[in-house]
């Protein structure tokens, strides 16, 4: 046998021995070291992954869009590293003094520490384990390392000879392997110091509101105290008296080391506890109180990061990535957007009201949503008559989800129709004779819009829309039969592609079979029977704001991880999904239903003319009414950014809003707009060319 090897048998066998003397054993037998294997007689530098690549669970934190403004954190153990340097040489010293007042000196395993467990073992009958600092480092980095089992994790922190052995031997290796202050800083940021707070950083905020650079020696003195007995020490929850007992154990031990002068320990144990207790927030249900409307955002956010394959094969793995991967994230949410968005929307329906106006602002171009407002309580608290979503709820009426399928959307779904047309070859300048009813093709099973089985949709206002009509004004003025005849043009099945296309989502389970096995004869879709939200409306229409690029909604604008790598799932995912000129050419028809005028002149009326004029900027959208005016919808848009409002009942469909809402919807918008453009400059449409505007050409599906 070689010296090498002689040496690494030796440390095993000296790693025994100790093991047994550190556990109140008289001597660790020579057979069950070597009954450990030799697979176990392994170099130095055979270190487990969890402390070469230590990965303890840190906290992520949701930040507002300016990178500053918390709004909540997301954590299993409230944890973030800080670098040693960042931490008071104080509270370094009071660690060391507290729990391995030899680290300096020994190599990871104190041979003094040992011979003295034993012999107060021996003598007094106690457990003594003698672990030092780097000892109790590995324990901790291997029982809280996510990437290992649960098993692994357990077969840490067993009382057990074989674990004290691995456990020695890691600490050996890895002081050889790393520094001592590196090690020093590790265990700081691993360590847990009770009320919740793993590591300085946050034992610091938790007990002192404070950083760990900005500790006194009292308070250093005291975190340090709480680490041998966290959950019954700790001064918040827990026996104050006993952590100020702990306290003055550390400054004599300082004392005693030459680390603090006699005289500041005695002040040092004459202040008074003063704590500034401070919690982490944790989930969305923890968004401070003065905004609890961000919580909707939040839940949202929560649901996009599920849906991430970047962070898991499963939502669980997903789940526990966010919660112990210490992820500083970014959001798309403008904490000024969307406070003016929900002002605007307590003006629609105040919280008191039971109808909802659920309203989302987007930016096209990218995706990143600035907004998410609704006129209800982020809360799980009970509602009376057992109703879901009044006044309190957690559901996502915005965006849809669980539970949530979304309303119906009126006229607004004429814009999916107008661009099958564009996409078909059709100019803008397509003339059609609108008559009062049309009847079409499209079978249908009874009702007022059947004539003989047939679906027959009539005008609104025949007096008012009824004629001669193109694009423009027939979108202007919603003309219904015109937009019924130019879906038999284009087929329902198209018109159905396009939303599809451009992100319309069908969350109820008949929309869905309409879709995939109907869509031919869904002629209705097009005066929009099918339910949606005001997040997939307003990024629908933002994708006609961008010219034909399609941006999947994305609640974040910038991810990092630990070590300040952006993560890719953080970009935003766009894709060009019109032709440019189909895309222009459908905003400047969407110029007039809001009182702007297309590039060509060719608007002549809109259902909601006051729009544009109090804007003063380009803009476009399109309002839309369900049948009996059981919601109203109102979506706006200008190069920059696009809004969608719909206002319904989400507990009762039968209660019909009416169409008197919808003008205090189209202010809302107004408004809204006005305030989010305040500070950026005025922008135009880019103006279609002559081509889509006048001429029938073959289908333009290229870009």
């Amino acid at each position: 046998m070689n010296r090498a090897h002689l040496n690494k048998l030796f440390t095993v066998l000296l790693a025994g021995v100790l093991a047994g003397l550190a556990l109140g054993a008289a001597a660790l037998p020579a057979a069950l070291v070597f009954g450990l294997g030799f697979k176990n007689l392994m170099p130095y530098a055979a270190l487990p992954e969890s402390l070469k690549t230590p990965q303890p669970a840190q906290r992520s934190n949701l930040y507002a869009s300016d990178g500053r403004t918390l709004i909540t954190s997301f954590y299993v153990e409230d944890r973030v590293d800080v670098p040693v340097e960042e931490v008071a040489p104080v509270m370094r010293q009071a660690i060391v003094a507290a729990e391995d007042v030899r680290f300096y000196q020994h190599h990871g395993v104190d041979v003094r520490g040992v011979a003295r467990a034993f012999t107060a073992n021996r003598r007094d009958g106690t457990r003594q384990g003698a672990s030092t600092l780097t000892m109790q480092y590995v324990r901790n980095a291997l029982a809280g390392d996510p990437r290992l089992t649960e098993e692994q994790r357990a077969r840490a922190t067993e009382i057990t000879v074989g674990r004290k052995v691995r456990e020695m031997r890691y600490a050996l290796a890895l002081e050889r392997r790393i520094s001592k202050d590196e090690i020093l800083g590790r265990y700081l940021n691993i360590a847990y110091f009770g009320a919740g707070a793993y590591g300085i950083a946050a034992a610091s905020k938790r007990y002192f509101s404070t950083t760990p650079a900005q500790l006194t020696l009292a308070q250093s003195a005291l975190l340090a105290g709480l680490v041998r007995s966290p959950d019954t020490d700790d001064p918040i929850n827990g026996d104050a008296d006993a952590a100020l007992g702990r306290r003055a154990y550390v400054l004599d031990r300082m004392v005693e080391t030459g680390q603090v002068a006699e005289a500041d320990a005695a002040r040092a144990k004459g202040e008074q506890l003063d704590l500034k207790p401070s919690a982490t927030p944790n989930d969305c249900a923890a968004v401070p109180a003065g905004h609890n409307d961000w919580g909707f955002f939040c839940d949202w956010f929560t649901q996009w990061w599920n849906a991430q394959p970047a962070f898991g094969k499963t939502v669980d793995e997903r789940q526990r990535t966010l919660r112990r991967g210490g992820w500083s994230i970014v959001s798309s949410l403008d904490p000024d957007v969307q406070a003016k968005a929900i002002e605007q929307v307590l003006r629609i329906y105040p919280v008191t009201n039971q109808r909802a106006a659920p309203t989302a602002v987007v930016q096209p171009g990218t995706g990143r949503v600035l907004a998410m407002a609704v006129n209800r309580n982020y809360s799980v608290a009970p509602n009376p008559d057992a109703r879901q979503n009044y006044p309190n709820t957690v559901n996502q009426l915005v965006a849809g989800g669980p539970g949530i399928e979304g309303y119906q959307a009126g006229s607004t779904f004429k814009l999916f129709a107008l661009l099958a047309a564009l996409e078909s070859g059709l100019p803008l300048s397509t003339e059609f004779d609108s008559p009062r009813v049309f009847v079409t093709k499209y079978p249908i099973d009874g009702g007022p819009a059947s004539c003989g089985g047939h679906w027959c949709p009539e005008n609104a206002n025949p007096v008012w829309m009824d004629g001669d009509r193109t694009m423009w004004d027939a979108f202007g003025r919603s003309v219904n039969t015109y937009f019924a005849w130019l879906t038999e043009q284009v087929g329902a099945d198209r018109v159905v592609e396009m939303a599809e296309r451009l992100g319309i989502v069908f969350r109820s389970p008949e929309d869905a079979r309409l879709a995939r096995d109907g869509a031919k004869n869904w002629g209705p879709f097009t005066l929009g029977v099918s339910s949606t939200t005001p997040l997939d409306l307003a990024n629908a229409y933002a994708t006609v704001a961008a010219e034909g690029t399609w941006c999947r909604p994305t609640p974040v604008a910038s991810i990092t991880d630990p070590t300040g790598r952006k993560i890719a799932a953080g970009n935003p995912d766009c894709r060009q999904v019109l032709d440019t000129e189909v895309a222009r050419a459908a905003a400047d028809a969407a110029r007039c239903p809001v009182g702007d005028q297309s590039m060509y002149r060719r608007c002549d009326g809109g259902t909601a003319e006051q729009l544009a004029p109090g804007l003063r900027r380009p803009l476009a959208g399109k309002t839309g009414s369900s049948e009996r005016n059981a919601t109203e919808t109102v979506v706006a848009f200008t190069p920059q950014l696009s809004v969608a409002t719909i206002a319904a009942n989400p507990d009762d469909p039968r209660d019909a809003v009416g169409g008197g809402v919808q003008v205090r919807q189209i202010e809302a918008v107004g408004r809204l707009l006005a305030w989010a453009l305040r500070d950026q400059p005025v922008l135009d449409f880019v103006p279609p060319g002559q081509t889509v505007a006048f001429q029938r050409t073959s289908p333009r599906t290229g870009d």
